[in-house]
């Protein structure tokens, strides 16, 4: 699973630019945890544009043993109500199937309640953690006016799921933008922040 990520942003990539990608595996962390064996996996792209560099992004995965039946759901802390900008998104199936197929992820939790919920015990389809922080830094950059973000560091907490009303924050701090997704009774399911 998508665990968090950073992007860093040198120039703009205009249409019809030749793009080169170079993608390196930066880390690997084996850790236990509440559910089991886990393995932290830090991957690395750096992005060039007409030969230039243009952006680079790390992204952190997990990979998990398969849950024991009776486990219980780790509760996160609260978002509080200290936000200058908030929105409801509502997730469905549609959505998550389509985001899927546009980022060619294939992980059956996406579309495939059954795998979903009695495989990987989960209360419905997971919405993607790259989903959640392309609404939040959308709202950051709406937020802002358009303005360009120099960086974007985001990092997930708790899962949501499809059905399920979320909550998107955002709160300005100077030339920042602290985010946070919360899950439908408040927690925090993703925090991030932008600077511009």
């Amino acid at each position: 699973m998508w665990a968090g990520g950073r992007f860093g942003f040198r120039a703009d990539v205009h249409i019809g630019a030749e793009v080169t990608k170079r993608s390196v595996i930066k880390e690997v962390t084996p850790k236990t945890g509440r559910s089991g064996a886990l393995c932290f996996v830090t991957v690395r792209h750096e992005v060039s544009a007409e030969g230039k560099p243009a952006f680079w992004e790390e992204h952190d995965i997990v990979y998990r043993e398969d849950p024991s039946p009776d486990a219980q759901p780790h509760l996160t802390e609260p978002v509080g109500d200290d936000w200058d900008h908030n929105e409801t998104i509502t997730p469905s199936e549609v959505m998550l199937f389509r985001y899927s197929a546009l980022t060619f992820n294939g992980h059956r939790i996406h579309y495939d309640r059954d795998y979903a919920c009695t495989v990987e015990g989960h209360a419905g389809l997971v919405v993607h953690g790259p989903l959640i922080a392309t609404m939040l830094i959308d709202l950051a950059q709406r937020v802002m006016l358009g303005a360009a973000p120099r960086s974007f560091d985001f990092r997930a907490a708790s899962p949501l799921f499809d059905g399920s009303p979320f909550t998107l924050h955002a709160k300005r701090t100077g030339d920042a933008m602290e985010l946070a997704a919360a899950t439908p009774d408040g927690r925090l399911a993703m925090q991030a922040k932008a600077q511009f």
